[in-house]
């Protein structure tokens, strides 16, 4: 039994009310769910939400089996749920998000946009109809590709942080290497996978595995007169391992920089923390779908965000939802490629490093915006001021700095309080130790020249 709280919200993009379990509706919430990111059918529920009622749990199995018929393929579904309110008994059935492409018996394609359900038109079911796809593309030949098209410095720099990552070189026949990760089919012709990672220019046969770099100025991609409002574009081409370190240079030349004193040292504070901006890099270079012709990778920086677009849905059953704990790759041997040459840490913990990155450095989440043919990755520039503790407050400001100070360091002398307040008098900065010993704030410890104050 499910707790009826999930109805407040009204229906959305994953939630459906059907006041009447005709078989026809339920086969079209089933398409529509399916074919996007999936949700939840629930029948005896008005459009408003009001409970209408009507509905007997013997039926739903049979309807469930009658609409299920009207879809091509079936959709996979769990059992009817039932959810009770003070008005009576209703009921919900969940249904996943799909990798196949489902259609109604009549040829219709339907996708779940806010809280109806659209038909799609030609163009719209091609490009979904690629984005669902299963089939291997990395372990397909590229047509008028060879392995002579590899760039033996690019193999040799993959077989060294190969061996530096397994602790043990290879020494077997290059050959069988290349086929064994994938390069290379059994007829020993070039894949894409191969390409991309190892030529030194895939875009002559794949020209959509590029990457486009924009610095806009504002927070908006328009500037004045309805212009671009961007400074620089880039359109960056090359090897998957190239694309993500020019990818990242370009980056991280645009990235502003900011200056904090800690104790008695200067540190350069980032825009965004390195980690979370190599991870969304690297995610959309390693899983976009590679299939979407006429459509790159695409790195948006904004006054107030950093935005990286990858073509492509999310792929399987990865949903926003469950992105953190589940894992699955359209291209598993790109990704194995990339971690063996040094590109990935660690093997699905990107998303959880860079939210742990993300918030240590005071920033909000990642945003992530998955869509029928894209997927995106948002992070914020602002960062979130901390509360003042509570031993920092109600003292001026060379006081925090005293207690800033001790907190890192243990310990502060009147030659370090000098130090870190130059241009205020000894006798000022000596009454402010005092008073701060005077309140319980510190005590101070030795005499004369050996004094020095901790925190109380």
């Amino acid at each position: 039994m499910l707790n009826p709280d999930f109805l407040k919200s009204g229906q959305s993009e994953r939630l459906a009310f059907l006041e009447k379990p005709l078989p026809a509706s339920v086969a079209e919430h089933l398409i529509a769910l399916a074919n996007t990111d999936g949700g939840m059918i629930v029948v005896g529920i008005k459009d408003n939400g009001d409970y209408a009622g009507g509905v007997e749990r013997d039926t739903l199995s049979r309807l469930l089996k009658e609409a299920e018929t009207q879809c091509s393929p079936s959709v996979t579904t769990g059992s009817w749920e039932s959810v009770e309110l003070e008005e009576g008994s209703v009921y919900a059935l969940r249904v996943p998000r799909s990798i196949e492409l489902h259609a109604l018996t009549d040829g219709r394609v339907l996708l779940r946009d806010g809280m109806r359900n659209r038909p799609l038109g030609g163009q719209e079911i091609l490009k979904l109809a690629s984005a669902k796809a299963t089939g291997d593309f990395e372990s397909q030949h590229v047509p008028g590709a060879t392995k002579d098209d590899f760039n033996k410095k690019m193999l040799e720099e993959y077989l060294a942080k190969r061996a530096e990552r397994t602790k043990r070189p290879y020494n077997g026949k290059m050959d069988d290497l290349l086929r064994e990760i994938g390069a290379i089919d059994n007829a020993g012709r070039a894949t894409v996978g191969g390409v991309l990672l190892f030529s030194e220019f895939p875009q002559h046969w794949l020209p959509q595995a590029g990457v486009i770099f924009a610095k806009f100025v504002g927070k908006m991609p328009r500037g004045e007169n309805n212009l671009a409002g961007y400074t620089r574009r880039e359109e960056l081409t090359g090897s998957l391992p190239r694309l993500v370190e020019a990818a990242w240079n370009l980056v991280w030349s645009e990235m502003a920089v900011s200056a904090v004193v800690k104790g008695l040292e200067r540190e350069e504070t980032y825009e965004y923390p390195q980690f979370a901006v190599r991870e969304a890099i690297v995610n959309a270079i390693c899983h976009r779908d590679y299939r979407i012709k006429g459509k790159r990778i695409e790195i948006r920086m904004y006054a107030d965000r950093l935005e990286v677009i990858s073509p492509g849905g999310l792929p399987g059953f990865i949903t926003v939802e469950n992105i953190v704990d589940e894992h699955f790759s359209r291209n598993p041997r790109i990704v194995n490629g990339l971690f063996q040459w040094g590109y990935i840490e660690e093997l699905g913990l990107g998303i959880d490093r860079m939210l742990e990155v993300m918030d240590e450095a005071g920033h909000q989440a990642p945003e992530f915006d998955a869509r029928p043919y894209s997927f995106a990755v948002t992070l914020r520039n602002a960062r979130e001021l901390p509360s003042a503790p509570d031993w920092a407050r109600n003292t001026n400001h060379r006081q925090a700095r005293a207690l800033q100070y001790i907190r890192e360091n243990g310990s502060i002398t009147n030659r370090e309080y000098r130090s870190l307040c130059q241009g205020v008098s000894a006798e000022t900065l000596r009454l402010d130790l005092v008073d701060m010993v005077e309140r319980g704030i510190l005590l101070k410890v030795g005499s004369k020249k050996g004094t020095y104050y901790i925190l109380k």
